[in-house]
């Protein structure tokens, strides 16, 4: 037996950290920037939000066309998509909060106690009606010779973001990511197309959308009271050199 038990062992800064490498070390995801997912791997993927059809209420010939787009859609790919449908209970806090401050601008004392009614119990029947909401994604892959390579891509791909590198690593780097994003908004353009001749509408989520989707997702209990709002101040931007504030002009 080893003389120290880590069961009893007081969850410090250095353990809170050791825990933080390891669920990233687990993580495909090596970064999201210009609205594209970077894998650790060098592999790219772009997700489409897309909406649904209630297919049952569509006349006989309406599903047959529908049917009939989805078959030709997915015989003109020439690369593999992927279909995720997320369930997850339904977030009505931001509604709550506009009903709140309605209730806050009546000068009315009758009707701001009935607003404020109203809103706790639209928060009360959700919860206990325990109310799901489905959402629908499709994951457009892109993967570039050197992803294929195993632990060499993945290697590879850490060496190229180690603070080591010059200018013109990095130039060549943002260059290499700007061609393989390219190729990446030619397979978004033919899904998006594909899917809008099947009746449906398809949006691809920016970068800060991608950022507060993961977060929902890894953190499906602490993202119900703690809102990822400012998601936009952690968006990525290109890795290239800042300008230093006398070559800024006005």
């Amino acid at each position: 037996m080893p003389d120290t038990d880590i069961t009893n062992v007081a969850p410090g800064k250095k353990n809170r950290e050791a825990v933080l490498n390891s669920t990233q070390t687990h993580l495909r995801i090596g970064e999201i920037r210009d609205d594209v997912i970077v894998l650790k791997n060098g592999g790219m993927r772009a997700i489409l939000k897309t909406s649904s059809i209630n297919f049952n209420l569509k006349s006989e010939p309406e599903q047959n066309s529908i049917i009939y787009g989805y078959q030709g859609f997915l015989n003109s790919l020439e690369f593999p998509i992927q279909i995720v449908i997320r369930s997850k209970k339904l977030d009505i806090d931001n509604y709550i909060s506009q009903v709140k401050e309605l209730g806050d601008k009546q000068k009315n004392p009758l009707l701001q106690e009935q607003t404020y009614e109203y809103a706790e119990y639209i928060k009360k029947l959700v919860d206990y009606a325990d109310i799901m909401d489905k959402e629908f994604y499709v994951i457009v892959p892109y993967d570039p010779g050197r992803s294929q390579g195993g632990n060499q891509g993945f290697q590879g791909f850490f060496q190229r973001l180690a603070p080591k590198d010059t200018a013109v690593e990095i130039k060549k780097r943002q260059e290499e990511f700007d061609r393989l994003k390219k190729a990446m908004g030619q397979r978004v353009s033919i899904v998006r197309s594909g899917l809008e001749n099947c009746g449906l509408k398809a949006e691809q989520l920016k970068t800060s959308e991608l950022i507060e989707l993961f977060y929902n997702i890894y953190n499906p209990l602490t993202s119900r009271t703690a809102k990822l709002k400012d998601a936009e101040i952690l968006s990525i931007t290109n890795d290239e050199p800042e300008e230093s504030p006398d070559q800024i002009q006005a």
